[in-house]
């Protein structure tokens, strides 16, 4: 965070420079000397404070469950109040009341807590692994309803998007964790590297390595959960993702055959013909090491498309119309290589959604799909 002087802004004065992380949100204290803080820290969003001035930055909350959210603090109350959102992945989202001293928080609302009470659902088991490339990798392990711990279950490893976002302990609709579990399936969430929340320097390891290395790590991963979890059939696997989680399922599909089926929505498959066509240009140069015209190591190397000769793997397809992110033409693509290879596959196109799946009965019907490819491959 930095600071300017008013009304006349002269030069920023950096006032969290001890905070290696992103910060979300942030609200001041009445009398305008205290800063508190919002920010993503390995699968959380947690509380800090900092001095308005500039100093050391203070963690509040240690909460082992959940991320805060929308942090607020009213300008006329006589001390710090500080309000947010605090949700988790098995506790929708509620208004709750923080205590600045670090003593967790109240909660002022209850809107979803009966409702959440009658659900069958876990919240996700957290592990860390150290990666053959030396990184430490972050992890969450979604279990099904009627958990069994003696039974054993299909795993899929689900790729989040971004690439500079996280896998947090929240309540999402996109990709809900426990819908997609839901059939009898052990989702495998795992923060690879230039995901936020570890740290500037991990966020941007990814540059030059945009796919190889990440690849690697959710394939280790995968490897990792197989041995510390003994519910984890690692026989049955699958992998899915959307927009980059789509771009690292597609290079999964170039590269190893250890997954059943795959699931790709919204994910490149030519490096080339996507930096042509997409609304972002000049982020992808960064992470590639330049314009696509130059051909650089990884515009020929990591590229998902020049390894067609590689694909094996059953592939559920799907795609937004007005997608101006990844367009339209990287999923046909895909899907002329699937066809022309005679790979079994499946082309969902929604003439009515962007790069998300937004509508209700668009996310039911994409839901199903979803169920019947997973059952097709992995619960036999």
């Amino acid at each position: 965070m930095a600071s300017f002087s008013w009304p006349s802004p002269g030069a920023s004065t950096i006032v969290s420079a001890g905070l290696d992380r992103s910060v979300a949100s942030y609200a001041c204290s009445p009398d305008g000397k205290t800063l508190y803080l919002l920010a993503e820290d390995a699968g959380h969003e947690r509380l800090y404070s900092v001095p308005a001035s500039g100093g050391p930055t203070r963690s509040l909350t240690d909460t082992p469950t959940g991320v805060y959210t929308n942090l607020t603090i009213p300008a006329k109350s006589a001390s710090p109040l500080l309000l947010a959102n605090w949700e988790s992945a098995i506790h929708p989202a509620e208004i709750v009341r923080i205590d600045p001293s670090g003593d967790g928080h109240v909660s002022l609302t209850d809107f979803n807590r009966e409702r959440a009470g009658e659900i069958d659902w876990q919240p996700p088991r957290e592990f860390w692994f150290t990666s053959k490339a030396g990184r430490r990798i972050h992890n969450m392990v979604v279990l099904p309803p009627a958990f069994d711990e003696h039974a054993k279950y299909p795993l899929l490893v689900l790729i989040h998007g971004g690439p500079h976002n996280m896998w947090r302990d929240q309540f999402l609709l996109r990709w809900n964790y426990h819908l997609l579990a839901e059939p009898g399936f052990v989702l495998l969430l795992t923060n690879y590297t230039g995901s936020t929340g570890f740290g500037e320097r991990f966020a941007q390891d990814i540059q030059g390595d945009p796919l190889a290395g990440c690849g690697r790590e959710v394939n280790e991963a995968a490897d990792e959960a197989v041995r510390q979890f003994p519910f984890i059939d690692g026989s049955r696997m699958a992998a899915a993702g959307a927009s980059y989680g789509g771009h690292l399922t597609n290079w999964l599909q170039a590269t190893t055959t250890r997954y059943r089926c795959l699931i790709s929505h919204a994910g490149l498959i030519n490096l080339e013909s996507q930096w042509g066509t997409s609304d972002t240009i000049y982020s992808r140069e960064v992470n590639n090491g330049g314009p696509v015209w130059e051909q650089g190591r990884v515009w020929r190397e990591q590229n998902p498309a020049r390894h067609a000769q590689n694909f094996k793997t059953p592939m559920l397809l799907s795609v937004g119309e007005n997608d101006f992110r990844v367009p339209l033409n990287q999923t046909l693509e895909n899907w002329s290589y699937l066809q022309r290879l005679r790979i079994p596959s499946r082309l969902i196109v929604w003439p009515d959604e962007n790069h998300w799946i937004q509508k209700g009965e668009n996310s039911r019907y994409f839901y199903q799909e979803v169920y019947s490819w997973l059952k097709k491959y992995l619960q036999n």
